[in-house]
């Protein structure tokens, strides 16, 4: 795991252990990346309540309970999904906030999508914030930038809510010189 990774998983501690809050995590592309930087951190059970691997347009259905019509409407990489996962997370593991992710890593797509298309998803049940990826990289370096991008939109989140002046600047972005 990469060292910013890490600092993004302390903040995270930080923040909901301070605050008595929960998360969970649904992830489709990513494959359980976001819950294992999560649970890096000791004391991780104190506030991440569990996540879902929802691979297929199945598991997002019949674990998530997302309608299948909107799947084949919109189609499972699509921000209304993402948001749907959010929820359907949030109500399994009965958390105040969750991350999903659903996405074409590589090295295919369906049709009219590109790979590196990946919707990340955030927040609470009544407020949902989303960030759509276009960029391929190659299967991994797509999830390993897909994997970053949640955790630090959720922890540019998680400053909003609970604001600490002192420690803004430390959050790590790609590309950053941690030397």
């Amino acid at each position: 795991m990469e060292f910013e990774s890490k600092v993004l998983s302390k903040i995270i501690l930080e923040k909901l252990y301070e605050s008595g809050k929960t998360i969970a995590t649904a992830e489709s592309c990513t494959s359980g990346k976001i819950a294992e930087v999560i649970t890096s951190t000791p004391g991780a059970s104190a506030y991440y309540k569990g996540g879902t691997i929802c691979y297929s347009n199945f598991a997002k259905t019949k674990v998530l309970g997302i309608d299948a019509n909107l799947i084949e409407e919109k189609n499972a990489v699509s921000e209304e999904v993402a948001r749907e996962m959010v929820k359907g997370v949030i109500d399994l593991m009965e958390a105040d906030y969750a991350i999903a992710t659903t996405g074409f890593a590589g090295p295919g797509a369906d049709p009219g999508f590109k790979v590196g298309t990946i919707w990340i998803a955030y927040g609470t049940k009544d407020d949902i914030r989303t960030l759509l990826i276009e960029e391929d990289e190659g299967r991994e370096e797509n999830l390993r930038n897909a994997t970053f991008k949640a955790l630090q939109l959720f922890v540019e989140y998680l400053r909003e809510i609970y604001p600490d002046p002192t420690d803004f600047d430390q959050i790590p972005k790609p590309g950053d010189n941690l030397d």
